[in-house]
């Protein structure tokens, strides 16, 4: 039996009328490609749409291609929100990025903790990352990576978010997120550093109508319950749909 590759998909945004411009990062991955004139191919604009197009021109730096045909999904209808604290590793929080954007992350919130061991990140490199993720699982929408911020800041600005769960290490009542999140509804979830968040911080959190929860018996790493958070959401969506 012979199996068939999934075609290859490209991303960009530039998009004017019926023809589609790829920058430079994608015209390199065309040329790696060995892509000639002529040939078809699939092209996202993390927007919700998938167009079939011809490639037109190839340059150095951009190539065009004229679309032949357009498929545009509904975003989808709940929409999930991560705020989590990225890690001294920064690999660590890149793999958390892949993986929560193959699951369908809709939003991430980069947070600065009071434990935090890392107070910058490369925004530029992390959206690639996230770019090639979506690209890989075949998503048509590209999740929203904000800004590094404090978790003050968060919490004034950005925690209107829905259902809202804080995950958190310390010695209180919490409940499990798999039975309290409400399915088919918006939700936000605070994961912090590698030494969790301060007494203060989720004494805010709290305060600000956060309900605490717990990811299971074990203490996970921050990705590790990033992702964890991510799938038990989609998964519960899935199973109530």
């Amino acid at each position: 039996m012979t199996i068939k590759r999934a075609m290859q998909l490209f991303y960009s945004t530039k998009v004017n009328g019926n023809i589609i411009e790829l920058e430079e990062e994608e015209t390199r991955h065309l040329r790696v490609l060995r892509k000639n004139l002529g040939d078809q191919l699939e092209i996202v604009d993390g927007k919700g749409k998938r167009y079939t197009a011809t490639l037109t021109a190839l340059h150095k730096k951009a190539s065009l291609l004229s679309i032949q045909s357009t498929i545009t999904s509904e975003a989808p209808r709940v929409q999930l929100h991560i705020a989590i604290a990225p890690t001294k590793n920064i690999s660590r929080f890149e793999w958390f990025l892949e993986k929560a954007t193959e699951i369908g992350i809709t939003e991430i919130f980069p947070i600065l903790c009071e434990h935090s061991e890392r107070s910058r990140i490369r925004l530029d490199r992390l959206n690639k990352i996230v770019v090639s993720a979506m690209k890989q699982s075949n998503r048509l929408f590209l999740p929203h990576l904000h800004e590094l911020v404090s978790f003050e800041t968060f919490l004034k600005d950005y925690s209107n978010k829905g259902q809202k769960f804080i995950a958190h290490c310390e010695d209180q009542p919490k409940k499990q997120l798999a039975t309290n999140y409400r399915a088919q509804q918006d939700v936000l979830v605070l994961i912090g550093p590698e030494g969790d968040f301060s007494v203060t911080e989720i004494e805010q959190a709290l305060a600000g109508g956060f309900v605490p929860v717990s990811l299971g018996n074990h203490r996970l790493r921050t990705e590790t319950a990033g992702v964890v958070a991510c799938h038990t959401i989609q998964l519960l969506n899935e199973m109530n749909s």
